[in-house]
């Protein structure tokens, strides 16, 4: 069942590979917990046992609303294909989440990481054109990693970007990064690979991994000496961030980022809020503190 509930996550809703291995590791998790008891009998009262399980070990309010999630789609997959008559996820629900404004870089903070790399070196030409390719264009890590050469169009200046769930966009990228981009493509790319189609590649000539980025990231972090710790998100909730600050709105960044949901990318407001409210604290005569 479970298998073929996998299956269904790959072909059907088209889910990358990281989210089925998500999906993969929340539902073994819970069958091995019952420890052979058919999970097609399972009642209201074993889930809430299984919920008072993972709050008894101190999981994180997040990873127990994605293991109500994941059997909450897996529950009603069952239905649907008929291993079961009722679906006994459906009173389940999800514990309140906490509240966290997403890392971002200051324009004093973010100059620090951009001359981090040497851009004299082969690797450093590739190691800024990543950072300048995050913070222009605000994609995701594993978007970073699949953008092949053909996916680029520099007369434009935009990238295909091929998204979660398959979904295809368009997104548009600085003068700045096309400086960097020609840097890389005549000066760095050319001496690391010959064949490969991927644009970012390692130093055997082979297309950059997610972790393979990631020690990219940190690295250049530790060496840059600035106090937010970078992750390529970070570099994300920057793009989103700046772009908000700088009047673009809310609709826009959402198309950009690839958001499915306007919700989701709403948690930008509230960071570009607290820049309304230092302004009007500072400029609302009533509001000065004297």
């Amino acid at each position: 069942m479970l298998d073929g509930f996998l299956k269904y996550l790959s072909t059907q809703k088209r889910y990358s590979a990281k989210t089925i291995e998500n999906y993969n590791l929340d539902l073994t998790n819970f069958i091995n917990f019952f420890d052979g008891k058919d999970i097609r009998k399972l009642e209201y009262d074993d889930f809430r046992n299984y919920l008072e399980y993972m709050y008894n070990n101190k999981y994180a309010s997040k990873t127990i609303s994605r293991h109500i999630s994941s059997l909450k789609s897996f529950y009603k997959y069952l239905l649907n294909n008929n291993y079961i008559k009722e679906n006994p996820t459906l009173l389940l629900s999800s514990p309140k989440q906490e509240f966290r404004l997403p890392n971002y870089l200051n324009p004093i903070e973010l100059e620090k990481i951009m001359e981090t790399p040497d851009t004299s070196t082969i690797i450093g030409k590739r190691d800024i054109l990543i950072l300048e390719m995050f913070y222009a264009t605000g994609i995701r890590l594993a978007e970073l990693i699949n953008i092949k050469v053909s996916d680029i169009d520099k007369s434009n200046r935009m990238i295909k970007i091929l998204g979660k769930g398959s979904k295809e966009r368009y997104v548009f990228f600085t003068t700045k990064c096309l400086d960097y981009l020609n840097d890389y493509l005549d000066n760095s790319r050319s001496m690391l690979c010959k064949n490969s189609e991927y644009l970012f590649v390692n130093q055997k000539g082979n297309k950059l991994t997610e972790s393979g980025v990631e020690y990219i990231i940190n690295k250049i972090f530790i060496s840059s000496g600035i106090n937010v710790h970078l992750t390529p998100h970070v570099l994300r909730h920057t793009f989103a961030t700046h772009m908000l600050n700088e009047g673009a709105d809310l609709m826009t960044v959402k198309e950009l980022l690839g958001h499915s949901n306007i919700s989701t990318t709403g948690i930008y407001t509230h960071v570009s809020n607290e820049q309304l409210r230092n302004t009007y604290l500072n400029a609302h005569p009533r509001a000065r503190r004297k």
